[in-house]
C-alpha cells in the first residue's frame, strides 16, 4: 500500500482526508500497521463506530500529538479509517462495514483476542 493508492476522488466540498482504496489494500499492510499495539488500542477504541474526535478522546495512550498523528495516518493509509475535518475539530472512525467486506470477520477477531 502506498501513498499513490490513496483515493483522492472525493466531493470538492468534503472536509474528509484521501482514503484507501480497499480494493487494492493488501493482508499483509493491514496486519504490519495493527502490530503496533498502540495502533491496535486506537482501532478498539473506535470499534463502537463512532466518529471519534482526535484530539479530545482518551485513545488510552500517553503519547505526544505529532506521535499520535503518525499512527492515525498509518490507519487510515491501509483503509481502517477515515479522517475528517468537523468544525475546528477532526474526526477519525474505524471504516468497519468497508473493510468487513474486504476481510470479513478480521476486525472482529482482532479486537476481540487482543
Amino acid at each position: 500500500m502506498h501513498a499513490t493508492d490513496l483515493r483522492t476522488d472525493l466531493a470538492p466540498d468534503t472536509d474528509e482526508y484521501p482514503v484507501a482504496d480497499l480494493a487494492r489494500v493488501e493482508l499483509v499492510d493491514v496486519l504490519k500497521a495493527l502490530v503496533d499495539p498502540v495502533r491496535l488500542q486506537i482501532v478498539k477504541v473506535l470499534a463502537s463506530g463512532e466518529a471519534l474526535n482526535k484530539s479530545t478522546t482518551d485513545w488510552g495512550c500517553d503519547l505526544s500529538r505529532a506521535t499520535m498523528s503518525h499512527h492515525f495516518r498509518i490507519l487510515r493509509e491501509v483503509g481502517l479509517t477515515r479522517t475528517f475535518a468537523e468544525g475546528r475539530s477532526h474526526r477519525v472512525q474505524l471504516r468497519r462495514w468497508d473493510f468487513e467486506q474486504r476481510f470479513p470477520g478480521l476486525l472482529d477477531a482482532l479486537i476481540t483476542s487482543a
